[in-house]
């Protein structure tokens, strides 16, 4: 599993819409271009899984926060046997409640993250 790491690479699958929802998180989901296509500069000649994390501080305000919701998708995301190499990205679009959560990364909020995310893998369709 390889991660996004360019600004282009976001942008190519931001432009898509995504293709499972949860309460706080959308995955948008780019099938690998076949050579010729614009795309295929950005992930390479190789199939492989991409997948990237979106987590804009307007949604966790806490530095501690974003990198341990990160974490938590590198982690699922490189464990999970995706059906077929795609590139992916985990996008967080709403806040988790502040005042269910009151520490930046208790292990409640990591819980109800690591549960959330699974979910969001398991909607992907084929």
């Amino acid at each position: 599993m390889q991660r996004l790491r360019t600004r282009a690479q976001f942008q190519a699958l931001l432009a898509h819409r995504p293709v499972a929802r949860t309460a706080h998180f959308a995955l948008h989901r780019l099938a690998l271009p076949a050579e010729r296509a614009p795309e295929a500069a950005l992930f390479g000649p190789t199939p492989a899984s991409w997948l990237g994390a979106m987590v804009p501080k307007r949604w966790a305000r806490r530095a501690v926060t974003r990198n341990a919701i990160r974490r938590q998708v590198y982690a699922l995301g490189g464990a999970q046997p995706w059906p077929r190499p795609a590139a992916r990205l985990v996008r967080l679009h709403t806040a988790f409640a502040p005042a269910q959560f009151a520490s930046a990364s208790s292990p409640a909020l990591r819980r109800a993250v690591r549960a959330e995310l699974r979910e969001l893998m398991k909607r992907e369709p084929a």
